[in-house]
């Protein structure tokens, strides 16, 4: 059976071309929010493991999986959860999710996070953003 991907929909901070955040080149790390590795799915704000994946013009390589707090709370959450979240992934440039609400993504653009919001299988989105990197990582 083949699943295509929803369309990926790209959240970032909006500062007039001044961005300070380092750019998207070669051996980038994009954490991946899934509980299973295989599918992304998973709602930001539900999220307990966050797969690291290094990006380049060749592909995807796994790095490691990162453990974290959901910071949903029986739909509550606050900015010191989000901080969290953000501390741990401070090295990556991205974070693909399933779903993600209005306050986190807020949030996390502001603190310069770029978020790509999808749902579908692991290898074709991260292969689909590999063969697309000048489209989801401009210079």
């Amino acid at each position: 059976m083949i699943m295509e991907f929803k369309p990926i929909t790209i959240y970032e901070k909006n500062n007039n071309g001044d961005d300070n955040r380092k750019s998207a080149t070669i051996s980038n790390l994009i954490a991946v929010a899934s509980s299973d590795g295989k599918t992304i799915h998973q709602h930001f704000g539900r999220t307990k493991e966050f797969h690291i994946v290094s990006i380049n013009e060749n592909g995807y390589n796994f790095v490691e999986t990162r453990t974290v707090e959901p910071c949903c709370n029986q739909f509550e959450h606050h900015e010191q959860s989000f901080d969290k979240i953000l501390d741990i992934l401070s090295d990556c440039d991205a974070i693909i999710t399933g779903k993600i609400g209005c306050g986190a993504l807020e949030y996390l653009t502001a603190g310069g996070m770029k978020i790509f919001e999808t749902i579908g299988y692991t290898d074709d989105i991260l292969n689909e953003i590999c063969r697309n990197q000048s489209h989801y990582f401009p210079k």
